[in-house]
């Protein structure tokens, strides 16, 4: 149950007349935010812990940061993305801050690889492989941004792509960085950043960044969280996901290759006249690219299906047999550079983590005694291949985390509950006792938003589905002149309605930009959509989430199908498998209400501001055909309902 307090310092300053209102322009009092923030600062001065969502335009943002500053002491933010972790630093703190009168000191920590490294940096423009002549540039404007930056951060280099190759030689990871050892500790804007943090009274961080270096203390950050007293999760909905990848395994091909690549980078700096350990780091190299070539499609497998693989497993011990072979050539080495010891120390947990894989329990599931139940599973990509073991449930993990020294615990999203039930999310972190808040949208949906379920659909698994949706949502995005998202459950399913859509633009002769994920950097799709006005862009997964056009530029969201997890997902199946044997009804329990959650992801695209307008499309006709459909659609916000694509028609023409 929700405490009823009260705090006059939280009515003034949201007051119409108050230090908000002086401070920024175009302000209004919105009493769903004055509340959220009453009970922020209950939750806070109680050291509690509150589940909290807030529909778009809540402004959830000043409603914990208002009163995490008004309490006092030191205060952990932390982002599912790097686009809000930036926003909070640059802009809205320093708003609150400066609106409160108050002299807090804010710092910003993200993940080493967002720094800078003088070492490597250092090496690269000595003997460092790059792919391109443009990675030969920016290696160069890195260095020269190197001596210029006061803090290093890569996302202020804007004549080198933050998505450019000669990024990954200028930075360091937790397994390559020399640590006190480094010639360069003294310039380091790694321990720069973290120095800064410890003194902070709020320090922005994002998820990963959290769970790796102050929950885990992998990198020495064990000192930032005892000496918190309140830690705010934004974007909340992720930690599930995000903290299963912490709490469990993952040996990616990525960290292979960096180490054979940093093996040889560190022979020719230290031990040149050693022919063998270029050798074998050259042999590890081709042994983990051939792992990648023993599959013939991406995706993800179960145990069982991996172990059909029989050439990936022989790969896989290959790539095994030459981190060994490595591992005795960089020992006889290690001595000559921290370098080269450094490149031993990360061979010798590599090897010991692909021993643990390997060690599989029945199932895929780790050996009886082990705490929390494991899955082994594999993931494919285009380039890479992950082996993974994640629990069952991070929920007694995570319990485990919050206990100890009292501090609040806030977590916040649009996207929490299921209608007006936090239970999923509240079993799925293990904070059962949790109060729970939950604040509409401000927005008057009713009047500036339809919902329309266009009739006839085929079942979602008919082949020719993909078609059926565009002839659907073909008539909605003419009406709305482009100006439009068309969000698909997979990959494939989006290149054939791209490839569909441009048939249908090219033949009615229309000048209607399309895009397509991928073609170019997600900010960079962004931008151009934003700029032509009347774009439609097909994307997947990444689209559903933490994209923000206001405006006209979008006016129409198309979803193909309702976003069920696939059953065969290794980690979701084990899950499945597990609450049957329960007798429990692993549908409703996981299933749906992860399906809400993504909806209502991919609905908060549409309406991103008090004056914007527009319709989401939503094609699968399980929304209205099934009783769980109910559910879905009463989760969202509270738009005009039709299944008329003249009512949609006449609102674009209105």
């Amino acid at each position: 149950m929700l405490q009823k307090p009260t705090k006059p310092d939280i009515d003034r300053i949201f007051a119409a007349d108050g230090p908000l209102a002086r401070s920024i322009p175009g302000y209004r009092l919105r009493e769903q935010q004055v509340d959220m923030a009453r009970q922020v600062l209950a939750a806070i001065k109680e050291s509690r812990l509150l589940v909290a969502e807030a529909g778009t335009g809540t402004g959830k943002t000043f409603a914990y940061l208002v009163p995490a500053l008004l309490a006092g002491g030191k205060v952990i933010v932390s982002t599912g993305t790097k686009t809000l972790q930036d926003q909070l630093f640059n802009r809205d703190l320093p708003t609150v801050r400066d609106a409160l009168g108050l002299p807090a000191t804010v710092a910003l920590l993200k993940g080493r690889s967002n720094y800078v490294c003088h070492h490597h940096l250092e090496r690269a423009l000595a003997g460092g492989k790059l792919n391109s002549r443009a990675e030969v540039v920016h290696l160069n404007a890195i260095a020269r941004f190197a001596k210029t930056t006061a803090n290093g951060d890569k996302a202020e280099c804007g004549a080198a792509p933050e998505d450019s190759g000669a990024w990954q030689l200028a930075t360091s990871t937790r397994e390559n960085c020399l640590g006190q050892e480094c010639a360069h500790v003294k310039e380091c804007f790694v321990l720069a950043a973290r120095r800064e943090a410890l003194v902070a009274d709020v320090v922005v961080v994002n998820h990963h960044l959290f769970f790796a270096d102050v929950m885990l203390k992998d990198d020495g950050m064990g000192e930032l969280l005892p000496a918190c007293n309140t830690v705010i999760f934004d974007e909340a909905h992720q930690l599930p996901d995000v903290a299963g990848l912490f709490f469990g395994l993952t040996i990616g091909t990525g960290p292979l290759l960096d180490l054979a690549r940093d093996s040889k980078l560190e022979g020719v700096a230290a031990a040149k006249d050693y022919p063998p350990l270029q050798e074998a780091a050259r042999t590890l190299e081709k042994a983990v690219k051939d792992l990648r070539l023993a599959f013939r499609h991406e995706g993800r497998f179960s145990l069982t299906q991996w172990l059909q693989h029989a050439e990936a497993v022989k790969a896989l011990d290959h790539v095994q047999k030459m981190l060994d072979e490595l591992s005795k050539h960089l020992e006889s080495q290690a001595g000559r550079s921290e370098g080269l010891a450094n490149c031993l120390r990360r061979c010798g947990e590599l090897v010991l983590e692909l021993r643990h894989w390997q060690k599989v329990g029945a199932g895929g599931t780790a050996e009886k005694g082990e705490e929390t139940a494991q899955v082994r599973w594999v993931e494919v990509g285009s380039y890479a291949v992950t082996l993974n073991l994640t629990p069952l449930s991070v929920a007694p993990i995570f319990r485990k985390q919050l206990e100890g020294h009292p501090r609040a615990w806030i977590f916040t999203s649009a996207t929490l509950a299921v209608g007006s039930d936090f239970g999923h999310y509240q079993q799925a972190l293990g904070l059962s006792e949790a109060a729970t808040g939950r604040w509409d949208s401000p927005f008057d949906y009713p009047a500036n938003a339809i919902l329309y379920c266009p009739p006839d659909m085929p079942d979602p698994n008919h082949p020719e589905y993909a078609e059926a949706v565009v002839d659907a949502a073909w008539p909605a995005i003419r009406a709305a002149n482009g100006r439009a998202f068309v969000l698909c459950t997979s990959l494939r399913a989006m290149r054939r309605i791209h490839e569909l859509l441009e048939e249908r633009i090219a033949a009615a002769g229309l000048e209607m930009p399309l895009l397509l994920q991928g073609q170019r950097s997600k900010s960079e799709l962004l931008d151009s959509f934003r700029q032509l006005g009347n774009a439609v862009l097909v994307a997947s997964q990444s689209f559903w989430e933490g994209v923000d056009v206001r405006g006209e530029a979008l006016s129409l969201v198309v979803i193909d199908k309702l976003p069920f997890a696939p059953p065969d997902d290794p980690v979701l199946a084990a899950r499945i498998d597990t609450l049957k044997r329960e007798g429990r009804n692993a549908f409703f329990e996981v299933q749906l209400p992860r399906a809400v959650i993504s909806m209502k992801q991919g609905a908060g695209r549409l309406i991103r501001d008090e004056t914007d307008r527009g319709v989401l499309m939503v094609c699968d006709p399980r929304l209205v055909g099934k009783s769980y459909g109910r559910r879905i659609w009463q989760s969202l916000p509270p738009m005009r309902r039709t299944r008329e694509i003249a009512e949609v028609e006449a609102f674009f023409a209105g």
